[in-house]
């Protein structure tokens, strides 16, 4: 089978990595991703110039790194234990994961103890999925040793040999099949993966909260994720990674009304927690701080009033900021609290209303003769709640009069 050549496959970045390889006699096969969305005729999620492009090669890492700095292109070894080295080539920079074909000797869960005297069908039946080890060459043909081309076509998504025997040498996988479901499968999946997914959800707790948290978050990426999360949560799954997950109904219904798709966003509806545990859900799954902080700003309660004017929506958006009051909003909207055209009411509010700069700060009020210290902060608040109240119309002189009043007082 013959495909068009791909925009990618003809950039001079990749021709030039190509050429240096061929120059040697190194053969050289595109792999991953880039085949599988070619194939599917959409481009990659995320897909730009700057996007990694997977190559596999029969020659060893040694010779793809003298093969390739003999032209003179740059070369990171980033994973010679396990084969692969980066080629960096092309304005912008273009990335080349360069993989020799590798055998499995031994593995020790994520890790593994690997030959590179493999052929293209032992590099392939190594690999996790069918649809994962389907080969491109660089004239077009496809090479296909695992029948990952039918299952592609059908939307399985299925494991290269035994699912339980591929999920043990990399328990990562049981997460990565899911994932692909989303994207690639079926509404009901592929039932001996299924199954030996079922039987190693234990295993799952052996992962590092770091990979875990990255597929997660790619699942909930995907356009839709309802119907594998529910596979999931059916499997026995979704329990283990993530047992705060309770509501299904009201990520399915953000779904539904949200203007750009985020995945942290709909983990906050996914989740039934406060603050106090989505900080612990954030900090177990090693959340970046400012992501801690997002998701313990959406927990519930949730510090919008839908039913409220616009001085009240216009005070809590000041107080909220843009971004937290829009998701507050949609969260709002999924949990029923609102209808569309409430919705789209705030949402626009949301993005046309510029919250306005409280115009006093400390020196006004120390230049009237008050000290520095506790009084100084108290009658800065009074006068920012006083002007927060009046719907932020009050300008820089009425506040210092305001100010000069209470001053008098206190």
């Amino acid at each position: 089978m013959l495909i068009a050549p791909q925009p990618w496959m003809v950039e001079p970045a990749t021709l030039a990595v190509l050429a240096a390889l061929s120059a040697g006699g190194v053969e050289a096969r595109f792999v991953g991703g880039a085949v599988r969305d070619a194939l599917l005729g959409r481009p990659t999620p995320g897909w730009s110039p700057r996007a990694d492009i997977d190559i596999a090669t029969s020659a060893p890492p040694e010779r793809v790194i003298e093969l390739l700095q003999k032209s003179g292109i740059k070369v990171v070894p980033t994973g010679l234990a396990h084969g692969t080295v980066t080629a960096i080539a092309g304005t912008p920079p273009r990335r080349f994961e360069i993989t020799t074909l590798r055998r499995d000797v031994e593995t020790y869960g994520r890790r593994a103890r690997v030959a590179f005297d493999a052929d293209w069908a032992a590099d392939a039946a190594r690999r996790d999925f069918t649809i994962n080890a389907i080969y491109l060459a660089p004239d077009g043909t496809i090479h296909d040793p695992v029948g990952g081309l039918a299952d592609l076509r059908e939307r399985r998504v299925r494991f290269v040999g035994d699912p339980a025997t591929r999920i043990t040498e990399d328990v990562l996988r049981l997460l990565r099949y899911y994932r692909f479901e989303g994207r690639f499968g079926s509404e009901s999946g592929d039932p001996q993966a299924r199954a030996a997914c079922r039987a190693a959800a234990h295993l799952l707790p052996s992962l590092s909260p770091e990979r875990v948290a990255q597929e997660l978050v790619r699942l909930l990426d995907l356009p839709d994720p309802i119907a594998v999360l529910r596979m999931m949560e059916g499997d026995g799954v979704l329990a283990v990674i993530l047992p705060e997950a309770r509501r299904l109904d009201r990520l399915q219904k953000i779904i539904a009304i949200e203007p750009d798709l985020d995945p942290l966003r709909r983990l906050a509806a996914l989740m039934e927690v406060d603050g106090q545990r989505a900080v612990a859900l954030a900090e177990r799954l090693r959340f970046s701080n400012a992501w801690r902080e997002r998701l313990h700003g959406l927990a519930v309660p949730w510090p919008v009033d839908p039913s409220g004017d616009l001085r009240v929506q216009r005070r809590a958006l000041y107080r909220l900021g843009t971004e937290r009051y829009r998701d507050l909003a949609l969260l709002l909207a999924a949990e029923g609290a609102m209808g569309r055209e409430r919705l789209a009411e705030l949402l626009a509010l949301a993005g046309d209303w510029t919250p306005p700069r409280f115009p006093l700060a400390g020196g006004d009020i120390t230049a009237l003769g008050i000290p520095p210290g506790p009084r100084v902060g108290r009658l800065l608040a009074a006068v920012h709640e006083w002007w927060e109240a009046g719907d932020f119309t009050a300008d820089r002189a009425l506040c210092v009069a305001y100010l000069k009043e209470l001053a008098s007082k206190m």
